[in-house]
């Protein structure tokens, strides 16, 4: 075969691995997704309506940080108590709060504490004492409950400082909400994180084969340790965000966004097995999952069927993806 032969069946094969790729497949999901919405209903993909869906999206993606940190790190990772710690957070920012900024840096500081204390709980009931992933936070998703219930004895109380809500809500430069561009600076630093620093290096080691990890010297304990508490730190700050959103807060607030984390992570290629993925993708995945409620909302389709077509999507693009075995090679 010549080298031009060569060369022209390369560039044929670009495209084909281009679409193939999980970043790539779920943002022509999301253009579908607004095309459709377009279509169905005219103005679905104006400027103005395409920056709300940036701004609701933006809750879910940060939340959704700290599930792909520690579903990246491997060992069946997953955190099921993302919902939890965010109401949490919400409920002790605007209990804090209490609708004035002179406490709104206290107010955002004591939640981001308490959802790291709970990542950090998480992480050593893991690594120290052996508890699988799946029910360790699912225990600590009980345990928190109690504790807002303990916290607000029933009743929530509180609310947002105006400078947290202005964050949320206020539309800034080219009219997009600040929370917007906070969304896009950590997508930013959080993608350069893992990709071009020690600890992003050691999270994929890990993630990729933890005996190796070991046997190389890489610290695995200490980097589950810390996925698990960079998840609960997220879960918290995504919670005020939606605090400011909502500007009061309630009991389940931020529950059911626990497994549209999961979802978001999974949609944007990151492997379930951990060792793969990004976090672009995961923002990605987050949009997808904003986008397609708000078609279906739009549509005046039922609960149920909701949340059957939000699955078969999911399963869509998995079996699109090829499943993990491709994505590793």
């Amino acid at each position: 075969m010549s080298e031009g032969t060569l060369t022209d069946s390369r560039q044929r094969l670009r495209p084909a691995r281009a679409l193939r790729n999980p970043i790539v497949l779920a943002g022509l999901a999301a253009v579908v997704i607004v095309v459709a919405g377009q279509i169905v209903s005219p103005g679905f993909a104006s400027y103005g309506q395409l920056v709300s869906l940036a701004r609701v999206a933006s809750f879910l993606g940060i939340m959704a940080i700290g599930q792909t940190i520690v579903i990246l790190a491997g060992g069946d990772g997953i955190d099921l108590s993302v919902g939890k710690v965010a109401t949490l957070g919400a409920i002790i920012g605007a209990r804090l709060m209490q609708g004035d900024n002179s406490h709104v840096l206290i107010g955002i500081a004591v939640p981001l504490l308490v959802g790291g204390l709970i990542g950090l709980a998480n992480g050593l009931g893991i690594t120290l004492l052996r508890i699988p992933p799946f029910v360790m936070t699912l225990g600590m998703m009980g345990v928190v409950q109690g504790i807002a219930l303990a916290y607000t004895g029933g009743v929530a109380a509180g609310r947002s400082a105006p400078a947290l809500t202005g964050l949320v809500n206020q539309r800034w430069l080219l009219e997009i909400p600040g929370v917007v561009y906070m969304w896009i600076v950590l997508i930013v630093v959080v993608t350069w994180s893992l990709r071009r620093t020690t600890v992003g290096w050691d999270l994929y080691a890990v993630g990729t084969n933890r005996v190796a990890a070991r046997l190389s010297g890489r610290p695995v304990r200490r980097v589950a340790i810390g996925a698990y508490t960079a998840s609960g730190v997220f879960a918290a700050l995504g919670g005020l965000m939606l605090l400011g959103y909502t500007e009061s807060v309630f009991l389940n607030l931020a529950d059911a966004y626990t497994l549209p984390t999961v979802a978001a992570v999974i949609i944007g290629g990151t492997l379930a097995s951990g060792g793969v993925g990004s976090y672009a993708g995961t923002a990605i995945g987050a949009f997808v999952l904003t986008a397609l409620s708000s078609l279906l909302s739009t549509m005046n389709m039922p609960e149920s069927w909701r949340i059957i077509i939000q699955g078969l999507v999911l399963l869509s693009l998995l079996a699109v993806y090829g499943r993990q075995r491709r994505l590793r090679a």
